[in-house]
């Protein structure tokens, strides 16, 4: 790739130094800690909750049990937008280890991926002008249609040249491919993905950790940070809010259990997803003998208060299920079972 004079402005604040610092100490603990046995199951757990938080920010409602039955193939009466928004996120996922961060025909090609049978243009930057808007104030108007290419092939080529860390130039690009908004719809969730797939490139860690559910729960602060960037012409505030989300992510992306609890319960605490019958759950944790089951995984859990009966009046009854309480949800998010 040809190289390139453009330089994104964003200065390197104490605050984001400080921050690269601690997740780079804590993707190191996790990289080495990380239990191959639990990964397949909370790889899915987590890709569930990147595809939610990600599609919520955009206005789907769709619940992390619905996104789940959709991955399994299952039937979901939801509107057909919605469904198809999940469909693409699942499957552009899926592709994720096959595209390169610096090549722009990919990018075109996630696009088209994300937004397939959403809109008519997808894979296609925009050829209309487009701005952000909050109820009836306009936030922010992009450049003309007729400036994004070169501005995307400049973006592409200072990706390709920059010296800075992972963690600053994902988030660059982020915000820069933001401000651009290259395409007629989707931009939101593809700044969020391509992001993703920078720092995937640093660490494969992050190709799992649900930084999207975490700013679906700061969405305000987001757009703010946006917002802040572009009026001071630098991207700095935008970098230190990505960095803090990506903190709390990776500290909450793997679950750990505090002494008191058994590996047996930490293990059933961590494998639930939605609604569970007990078959499913022992499908699930390879357990056969249904009595050990009941003593060492089902009882204590649901007497530490993690995890609830569907039916809770008929216990015996063949409909049971099991779920997470609000405990057990805390559990799972948080580094310690509160």
């Amino acid at each position: 790739m040809p190289t390139t004079t453009y330089h994104p402005p964003h200065t390197i604040t104490p605050t984001i130094v400080n921050l690269i610092a601690q997740i780079s100490e804590v993707v190191g603990r996790l990289t080495v800690l990380t239990d191959n046995s639990k990964e397949l199951r909370l790889r899915r757990i987590n890709r569930v909750r990147t595809i939610r938080g990600s599609l919520a920010i955009e206005g789907n409602n769709l619940s992390e049990e619905q996104i789940t039955a959709i991955l399994d193939g299952k039937r979901v009466i939801a509107p057909p937008r919605e469904i198809q928004e999940v469909r693409n996120a699942i499957a552009a996922y899926e592709r994720f280890g096959s595209w390169s961060v610096e090549r722009e025909a990919d990018l075109l090609e996630a696009h088209s991926v994300l937004m397939s049978g959403l809109i008519d243009d997808a894979g296609i930057y925009r050829h209309s002008g487009v701005g952000v808007i909050a109820g009836e104030r306009v936030i922010h108007m992009a450049p003309p249609a007729k400036r994004v290419s070169i501005l995307m092939q400049d973006l592409f080529g200072w990706l390709a040249a920059t010296d800075d860390h992972p963690l600053i130039a994902s988030s660059v690009f982020h915000y820069e491919f933001e401000f651009i908004h290259p395409f007629a719809d989707g931009n939101g969730r593809m700044g969020r993905l391509w992001q993703t797939l920078i720092l995937n490139r640093w660490n494969p860690l992050f190709a799992d950790i649900p930084v999207e559910s975490l700013i679906y729960e700061h969405q305000e602060e987001y757009y703010d940070a946006l917002q802040q960037s572009t009026d001071k012409a630098d991207s700095a505030p935008f970098i230190e809010f990505m960095l803090k989300m990506i903190l709390d992510a990776i500290a909450s992306a793997t679950p750990q259990v505090s002494p008191q609890v058994t590996p047996q319960v930490k293990a059933l605490v961590e494998a639930i997803l939605g609604e569970m019958s007990r078959d499913e759950l022992q499908a699930v944790l390879g357990l056969k003998d249904r009595k050990s089951f009941r003593e060492l995984y089902l009882k204590p859990a649901l007497e530490e208060g993690l995890i609830e009966m569907t039916i809770p009046d008929k216990p015996n009854s063949k409909l049971q299920k099991y779920r997470l309480t609000e405990k057990g949800q805390r559990s799972v998010r948080s580094p310690r079972l509160s």
